[in-house]
């Protein structure tokens, strides 16, 4: 599929804010609310979009500690494997295969750090799990939500 220019300021919008009407985004990439709505259902058919969703801040749910961790694995682990046990761990919000040594990584949020060490445990209780490395986070400093620049 071919994505031009105004599809992508199309995304950056919908990426900014979800809820932006079709008619707000055709006044900012000089469409018809009709034509927005035509390659929005477009994006979609093709794939391009796959949803859209509500952004919660973990810490108005009080989940505000956060860890990454790597994972070390058996032999032939799949990353279906790694990905259908990080979906039975509701702290896991990414998980990744990944280049150098560790094998995955995972990113997990939780309540507190007893919280972090229980999903810990758990994670590293999976059958294929040899070892893990956890490193905390302290801060976060860029968060985006999308795909590409930022700013639509």
């Amino acid at each position: 599929m071919q994505i031009d220019a105004v599809d992508q300021r199309i995304i950056a919008l919908l990426v900014a804010d979800a809820r932006a009407s079709y008619a707000d985004i055709g006044s900012r990439v000089s469409l018809s609310a009709p034509a927005v709505k035509r390659r929005v259902d477009r994006l979609r058919s093709a794939g391009v979009i796959r949803g859209f969703t509500a952004v919660v801040d973990p810490a108005a749910v009080g989940w505000t500690t956060e860890a990454f961790v790597e994972l070390f694995c058996a032999g032939r682990t799949t990353p279906a494997q790694i990905g259908a046990a990080a979906r039975r761990h509701p702290e896991v919000v990414g998980a990744y295969t990944v280049s150098g040594e560790a094998d995955a990584l995972v990113h997990l949020r939780a309540a507190d750090i007893s919280h972090l060490e229980e999903a810990l445990e758990r994670l590293r209780a999976e059958s294929f799990v040899t070892s893990s490395r956890s490193t905390i986070v302290l801060s976060r400093l860029v968060e985006s939500p999308g795909v590409g620049p930022s700013t639509p």
